[in-house]
């Protein structure tokens, strides 16, 4: 088979199954004209460096696999050089776990000094910067099923920078637009039970995760993210500014996005209305995906950084 016909029974691409053979993972015969022919062993390895490499092993440590594979086995992880190689990978991600707690734990006190700067330090002032590990998760009600193929409606909202967004008119590519109830805030307390709503609690986490990926989401094919709730446009100009955002927030007071596309929404004390998280991936005015439930929050645009790099625009 051609390298084309391999790389679509595969579910991958041409440019991957070319680094494969750059990597002498995958050995391709010739034909008379100088033509790379393909057969099943090689649709096999391809699978399965495809595989491994989406659960975190890079492609030049799938050599193993592949080996084992070509001596005829029915897995590629039948053999002891593959368990080993499992074992060199987890040790390789405890490593990372451990830099990743140690240089986050550094970011939030530095991120909590200068939240926290100019504001009265209350005893039993929340830290919105993390999530309780015994946090409800929502379920899903379907409410967000009838949302993919839909058009934006014509609402335009004012942004934290103050230019007026058009829904409508986004512009070229794929928006991310990302629904949440209401943000935390230094020395002002979140609503009574809040944590105990399903959903509820993890607004500037999710916020900070799509700040620290937002390089990564526009490299995957995201052309703009957004933030969007009912809180006032002061409120979220406050939000970008203190959580330096590399993005702007929207202001829907009015549940006008709301009321036109019958997203779902819920009440907490001193809240008659809040929107329920809920992310839109737009494309041309159509909302081509709707992420809901989301749990957990702090975790969200690595969640849909994964969907853009499982279906790139030029697949489409």
């Amino acid at each position: 088979m051609q390298i084309s016909e391999l790389a679509h029974r595969a579910n991958t691409t041409v440019k991957a199954v070319r680094y494969y053979e750059r990597l002498g993972l995958i050995t391709p015969e010739r034909l008379p004209n100088g033509y790379r022919d393909y057969g099943e062993a090689h649709l096999r390895a391809v699978r399965e460096i495809r595989d491994l490499t989406g659960i975190g092993i890079p492609a030049r440590a799938t050599a193993p696999f592949v080996e084992c594979l070509d001596l005829g086995h029915q897995h590629g992880d039948d053999c002891v050089s593959s368990l080993a190689s499992y074992r060199d990978s987890i040790r390789e991600v405890d490593r990372l776990i451990e830099l990743l707690h140690d240089r986050r734990a550094r970011l939030v006190s530095r991120l909590n000094d200068s939240a926290e700067r100019g504001f009265i330090q209350e005893d039993t002032m929340s830290d919105y910067t993390s999530i309780p590990d015994d946090l409800p998760v929502p379920t899903d009600d379907g409410a967000a099923s009838p949302l993919p193929g839909m058009r934006m409606p014509p609402i335009t909202l004012t942004a934290s920078d103050g230019r007026s967004v058009d829904l409508t008119d986004l512009g070229a590519g794929r928006t991310i637009l990302y629904l949440y109830p209401l943000t935390g805030r230094p020395g002002v307390d979140l609503p009574e039970g809040w944590d105990a709503i399903p959903g509820a609690r993890g607004c500037t986490t999710e916020a900070c995760d799509f700040r620290d990926h937002h390089d990564d989401l526009q490299a995957a094919g995201a052309a703009r993210v957004w933030g969007l709730s009912s809180q006032s446009i002061d409120y979220q100009a406050e939000v970008v500014d203190r959580l330096r955002l590399p993005f702007a927030m929207l202001s829907d007071a009015g549940f006008r996005l709301a009321d036109a596309l019958l997203l779902p929404t819920f009440a907490a004390p001193g809240h008659p209305r809040l929107y329920s998280r809920l992310t839109l991936v737009i494309r041309d005015g159509v909302i081509e995906h709707a992420f809901y439930p989301i749990f957990p929050p702090n975790e969200h645009a690595q969640q849909v950084l994964e969907w853009l790099v499982r279906h790139p625009l030029d697949s489409d």
